[in-house]
């Protein structure tokens, strides 16, 4: 689950529907606006985004896992439908059945941070307050490769700081 690409989203007015393999991150991300939430491990997600389309699909997936969920977030895409990757936590190959990307019209981008336009919009509504980073954890850097086994684990929601020359205690939990 993307939390930024879900408060962009929200900022402009989109219906998000999230998905995770944990229910408590579901529920966090509802938090943020997410208007639906899927829990990946107990229904299928195509199906289910389906469902909640009138069998229509969603015009944009944004992808950042990769191998495991690739082929599901392109059958979730409605016709003229983009995928947007930015990630591949799950692994960098791809296997895509090319029929569909044809047939209905499927746009592929990769990006990054966008371009520069994008870039300062994005630095000026979080100047302005309205978008701000979630911090799941704060470590020390002595603490690092705790952060790393917390990361490994995949129990984040949110950012994992490690600060360099803090004389802060191990934070297990709180926000900044």
């Amino acid at each position: 689950m993307s939390l930024a690409a879900l408060r962009i989203a929200k900022l402009w007015g989109a219906t998000v529907i999230a998905t995770s393999s944990s229910d408590a991150k579901l529920a966090r991300a509802r938090d943020l606006g997410a208007d639906h939430i899927l829990n990946h491990r107990t229904r299928p997600i195509a199906q289910a985004v389906r469902d909640l389309t009138a069998k229509r699909g969603v015009d944009v997936v944004v992808e950042n896992v990769g191998e495991q969920t690739w082929a599901e977030s392109l059958r979730c895409l409605a016709k003229g439908g983009r995928i947007v990757t930015c990630g591949g936590t799950s692994g960098p190959k791809l296997v895509t059945d090319v029929r569909p990307l044809f047939w209905h019209q499927f746009t592929i981008l990769g990006s990054t941070m966008g371009n520069d336009a994008e870039y300062a919009e994005i630095v000026r509504r979080l100047s302005g307050g309205e978008l701000r980073p979630v911090v799941d954890r704060v470590f020390p850097l002595a603490a690092a490769r705790a952060a790393y086994q917390y990361l490994e684990r995949g129990e984040q929601f949110g950012k994992v700081v490690v600060t360099v020359g803090a004389d802060e205690p191990f934070n297990s939990g709180s926000s900044p």
